[in-house]
């Protein structure tokens, strides 16, 4: 499933060449219905964690979740024929960015939108969140840091791979408890840093000095001190810690 990082990258690239322009909406394999859209103005693309929102003047918001497959394909001739499969093709006279079997693709009333958001947590690719409030949230969830953190009603955006990584970065075990204010605010401090290098990257990112690289994610042993990499399943999904440099207490 693509994460946070991936998803405002999609944004990001997307408003650039929309915003501001009339499109042509149309739905190649027909489960979108692309009419009240066509020929109408992108107001703009938000990413909220892992959600994709589009507003196009005088229509309902597009709601867009990617889920474990969806994907995003861009032609910069607009004229190029959409893949088999295209849920929703949004071309200017420049470009196209085709949508690929989303888990979602759904207008939006504004209620709706409005319960999205708050169901949705704080986003550490977003200017406007506060970080006392990631930091009571996430000390609020009272499970384990590896399970909290994957919580997108906690924090939104953070997927299996940054969690692992995340969690090296600031030497916490995932099935850490009770972390602490101080241990938090570090973790979303890492958080905002390092999923803004893989925003701008197009992938993970937890060393900027070797940028291919991860700490313990899907790793036999841990990059920083070769111990053995610890794997289980926490919140169904395979956890990675380094037993050496991860502690179940705060530093």
């Amino acid at each position: 499933m693509p994460e946070g990082h991936l998803v405002h990258r999609y944004a990001d690239e997307q408003h650039e060449a929309l915003a501001g322009r009339v499109v042509r909406a149309t739905s190649p394999q027909g489960r979108f219905d692309a009419g009240p859209y066509d020929g109408r103005v992108v107001e703009g693309v938000e990413a909220l964690g892992k959600h994709l929102l589009y507003r196009l003047e005088g229509a309902p918001p597009i709601h867009v979740h990617l889920g474990m497959q969806g994907l995003f394909l861009r032609y910069d001739d607009p004229a190029a024929p959409p893949r088999k499969g295209t849920r929703l093709r949004l071309a200017t006279g420049e470009a196209a960015f085709d949508l690929i079997a989303p888990a979602r693709c759904e207008p939006m009333d504004e209620r709706a939108l409005a319960a999205l958001r708050a169901a949705t947590g704080p986003d550490p690719l977003r200017g406007d969140i506060d970080r006392t409030e990631a930091v009571r949230r996430l000390l609020a969830a009272h499970v384990p840091v590896g399970a909290a953190v994957l919580d997108q009603g906690v924090w939104s955006g953070v997927g299996n791979a940054w969690r692992a990584e995340l969690l090296f970065l600031t030497g916490l075990d995932p099935g850490a408890r009770d972390i602490g204010a101080e241990a938090a605010g570090r973790l979303w401090d890492a958080a905002v840093r390092y999923l803004a290098l893989g925003r701008d990257a197009g992938q993970v990112v937890s060393d900027p000095d070797a940028p291919d690289e991860r700490w313990v994610y899907k790793r036999e042993r841990c990059r920083r001190c070769g111990t053995a990499v610890r794997t289980w399943t926490l919140a169904s999904r395979t956890a990675y810690a380094c037993p050496a440099d991860q502690h179940l207490n705060a530093l």
